[in-house]
């Protein structure tokens, strides 16, 4: 087993509010951390799509008020909607008896529509938490390598072999594709909807240009824009929008793509080891996604982030604001020996950040200065730093 770093967080939130929803990717470990955070707790499990335990629920009222006294988990509980006024009534009842807290954890694997679902029903009565798949600071120094090369998903990090680990991979997305997009509305042929994500992982850390991805899989733009989002409700992909400030400045107004997770953005790309990793174009946007989504993971809930771009060059690959940490400036590079661009520099200028990092890739190296306030560090150290922030 391996620890996870929100588990202290969700027994927080158990220990505060009568509903925690946890949020994740399928297949990234929530029922994993569930189950084993039920076992301290003697809670009641059940799985929404495996047909005996939706059957327990066909009068959800009279089973649910059976285990009162009891953590009852309910794992893919978006597709159950109709679930969540009752969990209401259940909970307000639980509290005019005394009951104020830890009744339900709720799993899910589709943020906007647990969001949606939930908010209309429980809005006060829910604290909502993201699992991510498996960061650099929950694992040795020495892991690193292989967790950007084959992802935080657990059963990928941990495979017998590379070869293993992109098969599992390419399963996934597989079941991406012909299952979990088409419940959620997809109208797309699965090889209309890979050939989508494939573009997405070539353009890892570009500009996002819907007229370029609509013109080459022949579909309009509202509805590349439509599936966008729901890959992003999947927890799959993430746009970085442009950090904006009054300075009077030419800013590009255009989002960044990621693919979440390195381990499918390879998968995508079919790059099975670290040798064919390093010898592709996309090398250095995958070490910048990849170190942008470790540090957006650890930094504090209140945190601000973005990337800042001028018309005239000044770029910062990621800015984080926290009203505890100020204003941080982030440069990423590959090599352990490189240096900030000069537009870094100039952007700097305009911003006047009360941080200025340079992460490298070197795992156990120690954070060292490379002029003009700039500090090199690597990602584990800085991870971390965000982290202790929260």
């Amino acid at each position: 087993m391996i620890d996870r770093h929100l588990t202290p967080a969700i027994d927080a939130a158990l220990s505060d509010y009568p509903a925690v929803a946890l949020l994740g990717a399928r297949q990234v470990g929530k029922t994993t951390l569930a189950r084993q955070i039920g076992d301290a707790r003697s809670a009641v499990y059940l799985d929404i799509e495996r047909p005996s335990d939706r059957q327990k629920l066909t009068d959800p009222e009279a089973y649910l008020s059976l285990h009162s006294k009891s953590l009852v988990i309910l794992d893919e509980v978006q597709h159950m909607p109709e679930v969540f006024p009752v969990l209401r009534s259940l909970i307000d009842e639980g509290r005019r008896a005394g009951q104020t807290a830890g009744r339900f954890l709720l799993l899910g694997s589709a943020t906007g529509e647990l969001l949606r679902q939930s908010g209309e029903s429980l809005a006060g009565r829910v604290a909502y938490l993201e699992l991510p798949p498996l960061q650099a600071p929950e694992l040795g120094e020495k892991e690193q390598s292989t967790l950007w090369l084959r992802g935080g998903f657990p059963n990928s990090l941990l495979a017998s072999s590379d070869a293993k680990s992109l098969d599992w991979r390419q399963n996934l997305i597989s079941t991406y594709l012909e299952r979990e997009l088409p419940s959620y509305g997809s109208r797309l042929p699965a090889q209309t909807l890979r050939r989508l994500w494939t573009m997405l992982a070539h353009l890892q850390g570009g500009l996002f240009d819907v007229s370029q991805l609509a013109k080459g899989l022949l579909i309009d733009a509202k509805t590349v824009h439509r599936y966008l989002d729901m890959l992003g409700d999947l927890m799959l992909l993430r746009k970085l929008l442009p950090w904006h400030s009054n300075l009077g400045k030419r800013l590009v107004k255009s989002p960044k793509v990621y693919v979440r997770d390195s381990g499918l953005l390879h998968a995508l790309l079919g790059l099975a080891s670290h040798d064919a990793l390093l010898a592709h174009p996309v090398v250095g946007n995958s070490w910048e996604g990849f170190v942008i989504e470790t540090l957006l993971n650890a930094a504090p809930r209140d945190a601000q982030s973005g990337f800042y771009r001028s018309c005239n060059g000044a770029e910062i690959d990621l800015v984080v604001d926290s009203p505890d940490l100020g204003l941080m400036a982030i440069e990423v590079k590959k090599g352990p020996s490189a240096k900030p661009r000069r537009g870094f520099y100039s952007a700097c200028e305009d911003l006047r950040p009360a941080h200025k990092f340079l992460v490298h890739s070197a795992a156990d190296a120690q954070a060292f200065p490379v002029g003009d306030g700039v500090t090199a560090v690597g990602l584990r150290d800085l991870a971390q730093q965000l982290a202790a922030g929260r």
